[in-house]
């Protein structure tokens, strides 16, 4: 069989790519030139493939290997891979750092630079930072507005979400955000807002009092579900970042308490808008894991998830490097930055 070049399994774009696989109790291997997973029932081994060049992340859970022509393979086409435990969480690395995250990106020595020469122009201007901090939480204060009002469409009786009152605490949180006077309060911004969201859809889908539970610590299935999914979504940030060439430790929000806060920062833009509703929707229906999963990465794709990562980090890396390059004063920025670098909608990606 005739090797193809990298170039042509990189042809779909990251954004554009529809699958993200969990495995467990598996082999990745090479088997006539294609990747695929193999599993075992009884005596027979049943051989899955895995179309590389469509695919954005590969989580490995429990019980797996890779050998190291699938890898050659994966990192070719650009896909993320990412050792994980039982059922997505946590995630694991071979250091000193328990469950922190480690992904194994591919490489290339070529790979080009324009976005990182933006976000390096404005990163070490604390005032820059904070502008771009500012873009952030606004694109992901806009996005579950949307997506929330699909979910109680879709689900109606199972997801009844008030839309006046989401509105009404977006309008006052974005508020909040602009007058935020450094990133220690949109942090406090952040958990207060998302405690509000975990009540809303407690709420919605008639959980009663919910509580979130330190990751690992709780069997409620609401718990779990989001620990999951939020695990999928961090492998859709760490995909943006590499797409667009961005180092994990230059993060906006994060810098100071992940050493890859940049991942977090990007997959926080979706977590509320996609992951919390499922995680709620899928334990009032008492879905298992594996159908928490599935819905929780369709909803990914079909949301265009990782376009709006990628699409609102190219937009604040080219507005806030454009007003560094311009010298911008701190005011200016902290005002100009967050409303000029958002997109309204997930574009055409990278």
């Amino acid at each position: 069989m005739e090797t193809l070049p990298s170039s042509d399994l990189k042809t779909i774009l990251h954004s554009q790519r529809a699958n993200l696989y969990y495995l467990e109790h598996c082999r990745v291997l090479v088997n006539g030139g294609r990747v695929e997973y193999v599993t075992d029932e009884g005596k027979r081994s049943l051989y899955w493939n895995i179309p590389i060049a469509n695919t954005t992340t590969v989580l490995l859970g429990t019980g797996t290997s890779v050998t190291q022509a699938a890898m050659r393979e994966l990192a070719k086409a650009g896909v993320m891979v990412g050792f994980c435990g039982g059922g997505g969480t946590p995630l694991f690395s071979a250091n000193e750092f328990e469950q922190e995250v480690a992904w194994f990106a591919p490489q290339s020595e070529y790979r080009p630079t324009e976005y990182l020469q933006h976000w390096a122009r404005f990163w070490f201007d604390e005032a820059l930072r904070l502008a771009a901090a500012k873009a952030l939480q606004s694109a992901r204060l806009r996005y579950p507005l949307r997506h929330w009002g699909e979910h109680g469409r879709a689900k109606e009786g199972v997801f009844a979400v008030p839309l006046d009152r989401l509105a009404a605490l977006v309008t006052q949180t974005t508020a909040a955000v602009t007058a935020a006077p450094d990133v220690t309060h949109l942090l406090a911004l952040e958990g207060r807002l998302t405690k509000q969201l975990y009540q809303m859809a407690a709420h919605a889908t008639q959980a009663g009092d919910f509580t979130r539970s330190a990751r690992g610590q709780s069997r409620d299935p609401a718990n779990t579900f989001l620990d999951h999914g939020n695990y999928l979504a961090y492998g859709l940030g760490a995909t943006a970042t590499w797409v667009l060439g961005l180092p994990a430790a230059l993060a906006v929000l994060h810098g100071k308490t992940r050493r890859g806060g940049l991942v977090f920062d990007a997959a926080d833009l979706v977590k509320d808008a996609i992951v919390l509703p499922q995680a709620f929707i899928s334990a009032a229906r008492g879905d298992t894991e594996q159908e928490f999963r599935q819905a929780c990465i369709e909803q990914l794709t079909r949301k265009e998830a990782l376009d709006f990562m990628i699409d609102t980090l190219k937009a604040i890396a080219l507005e806030t490097g454009r007003l560094a390059a311009q010298g911008a004063a701190p005011g200016a920025a902290s005002t100009a930055a967050p409303e000029a670098a958002v997109p309204t909608a997930p574009g055409t990606g990278a």
